[in-house]
């Protein structure tokens, strides 16, 4: 049976590609797109978000438009990293007549109520914290939370200690960690110890391009920011690419592993938005997640292009020679 699901998201780069990915996965049907403040403001992701649907030739999915502002914080958005499009400056035109929805939380909730299903946050969860106090029941019923997000020993992506997502609301997901605790449920923490093992090359880039070119065209016009953020800030030969991997996760469970532990996220000082993993049981309190630490690069990327451009793995023969890890794409400065 295919796992119905909601992504939540702020598209943003590699929320694109995540959502591309979960529209080529016969393991997953997408209900719908719900569109937070973060990557980019609201409006900007929910048009970006528009534009992947047009890519995957998939208009009848609906897009709703969520918060616009943290829970308390003054919004940051992270366009020095995704481009002042929010989609690598690729500055594609936009989707005309889509009518884009608004309420994304409304659409959370009566979703959530009404049917099984689960939601993959790719973002800051802010509409997530506005649902719980809306309608902690509604919360309550989703199957499954994989959240992008976090870090446990991992250093942070704009902090020392913090991941974005978590870092831009960090109220938010203190009160969604908070709840999953109070009801006795494991959030699926997709945190940058893996993620930052999924790096994106020209290589494969252009490896994709062979295969499929209007995919593989449509990956590098909105990558390519991305590739010259990550050498500029990283001295990185490729791109991290975070939120594909939660999905793919969500999809097959045996793409990562890690541990079951209490989390709870810190609101403020010097380390807000850091994730404080009790690994080692300190505060007795019963696991609100699962904490994941290990990954198979090459088996994800095997994943992502089989299901992106509909191959077997017999048919990409180059891949696993192609796949780098960190080290081996990042130069000393």
């Amino acid at each position: 049976m295919r796992k119905k699901v909601i992504i939540d998201c702020d598209p943003g780069i590699d929320d694109s590609l995540a959502i591309m990915l979960a529209l080529s996965c016969d393991q997953i049907e997408v209900l719908g797109i719900t569109i937070v403040c973060g990557n980019s403001p609201t409006e900007m992701g929910a048009g970006n978000a528009a534009k992947v649907l047009r890519q995957m030739n998939r208009l009848d999915i609906p897009i709703f438009t969520g918060e616009r502002t943290p829970l308390k914080r003054d919004y940051v958005n992270a366009l020095d990293t995704h481009g002042a499009d929010g989609l690598g400056e690729s500055f594609l035109e936009p989707v005309e007549n889509f009518s884009f929805h608004t309420d994304a939380v409304s659409f959370l909730e009566e979703t959530i109520l009404n049917t099984h299903c689960s939601v993959i946050a790719l973002g800051p969860m802010t509409n997530l914290a506005r649902l719980i106090q809306k309608n902690p029941a509604a919360f309550a019923a989703i199957d499954e939370l994989v959240s992008m997000g976090g870090a446990f020993k991992s250093h942070g992506n704009c902090s020392p200690v913090a991941e974005y997502n978590y870092w831009a609301d960090p109220d938010a997901a203190a009160l969604v960690y908070e709840t999953a605790s109070r009801q006795k449920r494991l959030i699926h923490m997709v945190g940058l110890d893996v993620t930052r093992q999924i790096v994106l090359t020209p290589d494969l880039i252009s490896y994709l391009k062979r295969l499929d070119s209007k995919t593989g065209s449509f990956v590098e016009a909105i990558t390519k920011f991305y590739l010259d953020f990550h050498w500029e800030w990283e001295h990185m030969i490729g791109c991290v690419i975070n939120d594909p991997l939660a999905v793919a996760y969500f999809a097959d469970h045996s793409l990562c592993s890690g541990f079951d532990a209490y989390t709870a996220v810190e609101t403020g000082g010097i380390s807000i938005g850091q994730t404080v993993v009790d690994s080692m049981n300190f505060y007795k309190k019963e696991s609100n997640s699962v904490v994941l630490t290990q990954t198979d690069p090459v088996r994800f990327f095997t994943f992502f292009f089989s299901h992106l451009l509909n191959k077997t793995p017999d048919e990409l023969d180059l891949l696993s020679d192609m796949v780098r890890s960190p080290k081996q794409v990042r130069v000393n400065s």
